[in-house]
């Protein structure tokens, strides 16, 4: 049933009207039918079924329905929704405004619908298209077609260390040459030119953000910048944007930042950083530590040169810029004047005016793309972040959009996305789920996140926790450990990295749990440190690659045989050892082996037993298995894990 709107706007019932509601509305539209309708026209109003997908502009239910836009758009006023032709519109609001007009709609592959001629056939093709467009999508990459592209930097650090600060001053002083018109807005990205070559920057500071959308599937980023403060030293956030970088695998440089202030001191936080395995060149190490000053502009040129030759010797950034686009949105929002607009980012292909685009459940034709300087360009290539007008909808950031060959399709795409009910990139993160990847060794380490009270707490357990794990086990690995309760860039940070999170004597936030029930994630609370680690434990033990031998308990003669219908029970004596109702049997017959399997039942006299021991009678009902003779020798064994 489609779900009522809010009664916003509706006009009063008017003297002399007998009916109200949706009947009263549907009459009135049969009698405007028969006198021709609003425009005149003589063609009847279509009365009856009407199948309408799961999302449907305006314009397009218009079309469907056969009525004008402005006859849709004034329903959805009445209802109190304010839209425009190309707004996007799930089923239930449709179902509503088509019922309004005097329409009974279905939606689109429900049991109850019957399809005309044809439209089964167009839903097949329409699916295999779909199909067919994620094959293209997923294809290997021709190697002779990559080419290379800027790389992607996103900054992190703790707050006040000066991140948007040194982000303002390479975007002010080394904007892309000849470009005209200067920067103009804000699109959430940038480039800047080095050398003769481009660096893009995701203007998303914060570990947070940059977590969150590695937690919706998207791998936007080459290189971490973790900028600190040489007055402050590290600090708690600090060591959480460096666990953020280490746990998605990308390289990392450190920005000591603020080296103008007059109690800078850059040694200090080498030595800090080193304290938290993050060891500089300078100290034997492979982390790139450059010293700046964003407000003097001192080292930028060094910082934009060491990401130059990082990129080039540890990322090495290639992209096929012929296909089809693909990449992931930075930022969106709906503007008044201008509609959905998204910052998109491309990381393969070409995207050009007129695609049809692909983001979360948005789609539309991209009508222009403008470039960080607010200048119109026709294509953007890989690793080029522009700004998107044409989307039916706001998608979220971290949302991945791709190049649809038509509306048709795209819409198709959406629709299949809101029936999975979640979005591309998304892993099942629940315990059971991180459990059994452990077990069949898909993960050869246990990601784990820790959150104690107090750093006397938090050492023991981080400690306990590192020295489990042996041969054929999975590794404990604790991707990052912190003081506080648990908050939503900890269930990002698990989502992103398949971990599973361990509190200690802390709580966890109500935004936290509802993310972690949404995105189901797994938290373990403890209160006692013998019940944590002896829990991981025996976790890790089960995911050892188990080893078996065979046990033999004992051996039993077969002397009588029963028929009980068209089943043999075996009356048989324990000669030696015992039975056990789930050993196993290997049927003897003349020294040859002719059956091996489970015992069907296990009896004395008629009660049903657990065992049988040496020197008594019972009747045994082997699985599967009649064919059993007097002097037949039943050996009774079992497997067990060593």
């Amino acid at each position: 049933m489609p779900r009522p709107l809010p009664n916003r706007g509706r006009p009063a019932s008017r003297p002399g009207q007998t009916r109200g509601g949706r009947a009263g509305r549907l009459e009135a539209f049969q009698r405007q039918a028969e006198r021709g309708g609003e425009n005149g026209s003589s063609k009847p109003a279509q009365i009856g079924p009407i199948e309408l997908p799961s999302v449907v502009s305006a314009g397009e239910l218009a079309a469907r329905l056969n009525v004008t836009p402005p006859q849709v758009i004034k329903a959805l006023f009445t209802n109190g929704v304010i839209a425009t032709i190309n707004q996007s519109l799930d089923f239930d609001t449709a179902a509503v405004v088509a019922a309004d007009l005097g329409f009974e709609v279905r939606e689109q592959g429900t049991p109850e619908a019957q399809p005309a001629a044809g439209d089964a056939d167009g839903a097949s093709a329409g699916a295999q298209a779909v199909a067919a467009a994620e094959a293209v999508l997923e294809e290997a990459e021709d190697e002779a077609l990559l080419v290379p592209r800027p790389p992607v930097i996103t900054i992190m650090g703790h707050v006040d260390h000066g991140k948007t600060s040194l982000l303002d001053a390479i975007r002010s002083t080394r904007v892309a040459s000849g470009e005209a018109g200067g920067i103009t807005q804000h699109i959430g990205a940038y480039q800047v030119e080095v050398n003769g070559r481009k660096v893009t920057f995701l203007d998303t500071p914060g570990h947070e953000a940059f977590t969150a959308m590695r937690a919706r599937g998207a791998q936007a980023t080459d290189i971490a910048v973790v900028v600190v403060a040489a007055d402050d030293g590290v600090m708690p956030q600090t060591r959480e944007a460096i666990d953020h970088a280490r746990a998605a695998k990308v390289p990392m440089v450190v920005a000591i930042n603020k080296i103008d202030r007059p109690n800078a001191q850059p040694e200090r936080v080498k030595q800090e950083l080193a304290d938290f395995g993050v060891v500089v060149t300078e100290y034997g190490g492979t982390i790139e530590a450059v010293p700046v000053s964003a407000t003097t502009r001192e080292g930028l040129d060094s910082l934009l040169e060491t990401l130059l030759l990082v990129s080039e010797a540890e990322v090495d950034p290639k992209a096929n810029p012929t296909r089809a686009a693909r990449g992931v949105v930075i930022e969106a929002r709906m503007d008044k004047f201008r509609g959905a607009v998204a910052t998109l980012l491309v990381q393969r292909g070409t995207l050009r005016v007129g695609d049809v685009v692909v983001a979360g459940t948005a789609f539309g034709k991209v009508k222009a793309l403008f470039d960080d300087h607010g200048q119109r360009v026709k294509e953007a290539g890989p690793s080029f972040p522009v700004e998107v007008l044409g989307l039916t909808g706001v998608p979220s950031a971290g949302d991945r959009f791709t190049v649809a060959a038509d509306e048709r399709i795209a819409r198709l795409q959406v629709e299949s996305t809101q029936r999975a009910g979640q979005r591309d990139g998304e892993t099942d993160n629940s315990a059971e789920a991180v459990f059994a990847r452990v077990r069949s060794a898909a993960a050869k380490e246990l990601n784990l996140i820790v959150k104690a009270d107090v750093q006397g707490s938090l050492e023991p357990v981080v400690n306990s926790l590192e020295r489990l794990g042996g041969e054929g086990q999975a590794k404990p690995k604790v991707i990052h450990a912190g003081m506080g309760n648990i908050n939503v860039t900890d269930v990002n940070l698990a989502v992103a990295s398949g971990a599973l999170i361990v509190s200690f004597n802390v709580k966890v936030e109500p935004d936290a749990k509802r993310a972690a029930e949404r995105t189901g994630v797994a938290i373990r609370e403890y209160s006692v440190i013998y019940t944590l680690i002896e829990e991981i434990e025996a976790l890790l033990l089960g995911s050892a690659e188990p080893k078996f031998e065979e046990v033999i308990h004992g051996h039993v003669e077969v002397r009588a045989t029963f028929k009980a219908g068209k089943r043999t029970i075996a009356g048989c004596y324990v000669t030696d050892g015992i039975v056990h109702r789930k050993d196993r049997a290997r049927l003897m017959r003349g020294g040859a082996q002719v059956w091996d399997g489970g015992l069907d039942s296990l009896k004395r006299f008629k009660d049903d037993v657990a065992e049988v021991r040496e020197g008594f009678e019972c009747g045994i009902l082997l699985e599967g298995n009649d064919d059993l003779q007097v002097g037949d020798i039943l050996e009774i064994y079992s497997s067990e894990r060593v």
